[in-house]
């Protein structure tokens, strides 16, 4: 009710300024809604990496490419998912469950041929080669393993069911002529899981292949009344070559790569890949090969075994596997020569 030009005790000049007050922030607060909404509307492509466990390397790597990749390509939402590792990543990819996977070459080589854990051919096309993948045989000092022929009769863990540290390190035990599941006790942990064991002495040596360094193993070495021991196994190479084609290169664990470390470790390599599957759409992979190497600084704030993407690996043939189309254009346009 008006009373005297009041109304509930403000004037109806004083109603109206605040009721079109409320009516301007409404509008600005509805038009960020708007904004918002489209700019995510944009995200039309919702696009998953497949990694490994959270104490693999390629979980925050695959993290910094998920907020790169969706930060500077507009229509695209990356994200990063937690797996079992490289066999599993490739039975993603295969059947649709995952758009990009890292996975380690040897096992993506045996994918892409259908051979080993792979009963059919998964048609795998290299998006780029990442970076090293280094064997580790670890151990600590005391357990009497000074060489490889020592895990003979040992607790050993081999690596998570399904990853490519398995699949490598039973490769360099056949080399030595060991049998995993006759020669020695064997336990099949990831690597943080395996860390741990080691350090609780439940375990007396594991295998794991990543990049340098890996963390778990460099939390291990920083450990109190913990002396970690690395054991070299590079002349495994030749017959691993011999056997399962050139996948394999001779490479070094760096002293001081890990506390406690104090000597170069001469160990097996081989290279890292982000592949797709072959009927991923050209342009997709083109802008993401061109937006991780355009930005590969932030990725190396990330990771930074980041560092060794590049196209040098690329032409001296860090893949086995043929490149996608669309990475090939974007190489052909660097200059480079990639089938």
């Amino acid at each position: 009710m008006l009373n005297g030009g009041l109304f509930n005790g403000f004037s109806y000049e004083a109603t109206v300024c605040f009721t079109m007050r409320r009516l301007s922030l409404f509008g600005a607060i509805m038009i960020i809604v708007f904004i918002a909404s489209s700019a995510w509307a944009q995200k039309g492509v919702r696009l998953s990496i497949a990694t490994g466990g959270t104490g693999d390397i390629y979980y925050p790597m695959a993290g910094g490419m998920a907020t790169i990749l969706s930060k500077y390509i507009p229509y695209l939402e990356a994200t990063a998912e937690v797996t079992a590792g490289s066999v599993d990543n490739c039975h993603l990819v295969g059947r649709g469950k995952a758009d990009l996977a890292l996975i380690i070459a040897d096992v993506g080589w045996d994918a892409f041929h259908g051979k080993g854990k792979f009963k059919e051919k998964i048609p795998l096309r290299t998006v780029t080669a990442l970076f090293p993948n280094s064997m580790h045989i670890v151990t600590l000092e005391g357990t009497g393993i000074e060489k490889v022929s020592d895990l003979k009769g040992k607790r050993v863990s081999t690596g998570f069911p399904g990853s490519g540290t398995e699949v490598k390190g039973l490769r360099v035990l056949e080399a030595y002529g060991l049998d995993p599941d006759k020669d020695m006790k064997r336990d099949r942990l990831g690597p943080s899981e395996s860390a741990s064991a080691l350090k609780d002495k439940k375990i007396d040596a594991y295998f794991w292949c990543g990049g340098l360094p890996t963390a778990s193993l460099t939390d291990l070495g920083a450990s109190s009344g913990i002396k970690i021991k690395l054991i070299g196994h590079a002349d495994a190479i030749p017959k691993m070559r011999e056997k399962y084609g050139p996948l394999y290169v001779k490479g070094i664990v760096p002293a001081k790569t890990y506390p406690g470390q104090d000597e170069d470790v001469p160990i097996a390599v081989v290279w890292n890949l982000l592949v797709c599957i072959e009927k991923t759409k050209g342009d997709l992979i083109y802008d993401i090969v061109k937006t991780l190497f355009d930005h590969k600084p932030e990725l190396v704030k990330v990771r930074k075994e980041a560092r060794y993407l590049g196209l040098e690996p690329q032409a001296a043939g860090g893949s086995p596997i043929p490149y996608h189309p669309g990475a090939i254009r974007y190489f052909t346009e660097k200059g480079l020569k990639i089938k």
